[in-house]
């Protein structure tokens, strides 16, 4: 039988400055060079990075027009899942993944339907979302996504 051990000598290096020194701000420069769809939220809510397939899969532009900016003022339309669907109100909108992490400090998992300009279909999204913390507090949250 095989025999593995695992030995850790020292932790990682430091985050470049660039980085920022909190966990949102070493998060911010992974989730914008990532190659998967991802978004970074920070505690109001304002994304403070996402990667452009996010925003291809989100319908949202350029990273550049919706950094800086609330989740939910920045572009994106979610829809319900009904035959003839309709913009999710504000009590939907504050159980989606991104939000649900962020205000329960839990991994929060669900569906989204994003609707596209210009049509009124939309596009079933998965979101995995773990808060992502300061010390003890919830300073944003994570966000991957994926096409269903």
């Amino acid at each position: 039988m095989a025999h593995v051990e695992l030995s850790l000598s020292e932790v990682f290096g430091e985050a470049p400055a660039e980085q920022g020194s909190d966990n949102v701000g070493q998060w911010s420069g992974t989730v914008s060079r990532a190659a998967e769809p991802c978004l970074l939220i920070d505690a109001d809510t304002c994304v403070v990075a996402i990667s452009s397939s996010g925003c291809d899969l989100l319908c949202l532009g350029a990273p550049e027009d919706v950094i800086g900016l609330p989740l939910l003022e920045g572009g994106l339309r979610l829809v319900d899942f009904t035959a003839s669907p309709s913009e999710l109100t504000e009590q939907e909108t504050d159980k989606i993944p991104p939000l649900l992490a962020l205000h329960s400090g839990r991994l929060a998992r669900g569906l989204l339907r994003v609707r596209r300009p210009g049509s009124d279909a939309g596009t079933t999204v998965d979101a995995i979302s773990t808060p992502v913390l300061t010390g003890a507090s919830v300073a944003g949250s994570l966000t991957f996504f994926s096409v269903v």
